[in-house]
Formats: C-alpha cells, structure tokens, sequence
C-alpha cells in the first residue's frame, strides 16, 4: 500500500515538474517572440521616421516629381496604421502588414531611381545621408526579419513538442505566424529592362 502511494506520488510529481518546465519553456519562447517583433516594429519605424526628412529633401530639388512624393507619404501613412500584437498575430495580420510596408519600399525605390534624374540632389550631403541610412534600415531590417522567423521556429517547435503539445494546449500557447516571402519575390527579376532605358 505504501509502495502504491509512493509510486503515485512519484508519478504526480514528475508530471508536475514537466508541466512545470514546460510552461517555463514556452514562457520564455514567447517573450523571445514578442522581443524580436518589438525589434521588428521598431526598425520598421526607424525607416518610416527618415522618410520625412528624404522627402523634404528630394521636394527641394525635385519640384516636378509631386506624384511620386505624394506615393511615398501616403504609403508611409497606411504602413504606419497597421499595428500587430505578436501573441495574436495571424499569418494574414503578417502578410497585410508586410504588403504595406512592401508598398513603401516600392515607393521609396520610386523616389530614389527619380532622384537620380537630379544631380544637385546627389550632391547634396543630407540626401547622401538619408539615402545610406535608408539602405541600412533596409539591411537591418532582413536581419531582424530573419531573426524573427528564427525564435518563432523555436517557439512553434517547442509548443509541438511532445509532451509540451500537451501542456501548450492546457495553458493556451498556439503558434506563431512567420513572415513570409512578398508575392512575385520568388521569380527572378527581369535586369534587361533597367539597361533599356
């Protein structure tokens, strides 16, 4: 009898202590999530907080291009809007968030080939310094894009995990949607067409 009652409490003791470990590690997996979407978020409005200035810049020097600095502040404004909470988000949340800021970058990408049509734009120190910021915002953006995906990997693997599938059910972690690739960035890019012009 008392060999039973000790075997059960062996047994109860164990499933606690892995119940235990495995919320702890499922814990920390999503903080590390929420972590690096904040470093996601926040570069994202590092880039959108040089576009002003880049714009005035380029306005200055390039009056007739109204257009497409109109495209540029309007797609900062709805990539701007769009607000995710990472222990929600869904991969469709992910890829309209992603599709707007694509939007910008498309912009910005439009702003900068315009930018070359002036050539006191070039010389001037400001635009050459918004212009090298922007591209490493750009850069730290895939890095921290790619680091994202790399604790949402962890995560989504340890909440699959058996027997944390057990425990991620009872305590209510799910997983976690990726960024993924922008539509048409899986085909090869035509470069004939910039040497055309």
């Amino acid at each position: 009898m008392k060999k039973s009652i000790l075997i059960i409490f062996g047994v109860l003791a164990l499933l606690l202590f892995m119940g235990c470990n495995s919320y702890n590690g499922m814990v920390n997996g999503s903080e590390a999530v929420t972590a690096k979407w904040a470093n996601v978020e926040n570069l994202y409005q590092r880039r959108s907080d040089l576009i002003p200035n880049l714009v005035a810049t380029v306005k200055q020097a390039a009056s007739t291009e109204e257009a497409i600095l109109t495209q540029v502040v309007e797609a900062r404004s709805k990539a701007t809007q769009i607000k995710i909470d990472p222990t929600n988000a869904t991969p469709e949340q992910l890829a309209e968030f992603q599709r707007r800021q694509g939007e910008l970058g498309s912009a910005l990408g439009r702003l900068l080939v315009v930018s070359e049509k002036y050539p006191q734009l070039q010389s001037i120190q400001g635009f050459s310094d918004l212009s090298a910021e922007l591209a490493g915002s750009e850069n730290r953006l895939a890095v921290a894009r790619q680091d994202f995906n790399t604790v949402v990997l962890a995560y989504n693997s340890s909440v699959k995990r058996f027997p944390a599938v057990i425990f991620a059910g009872m305590f209510g972690f799910r997983e976690r949607a990726y960024f993924q690739a922008e539509a048409g960035s899986k085909a090869n890019p035509n470069v004939g067409n910039l040497f055309n012009n």
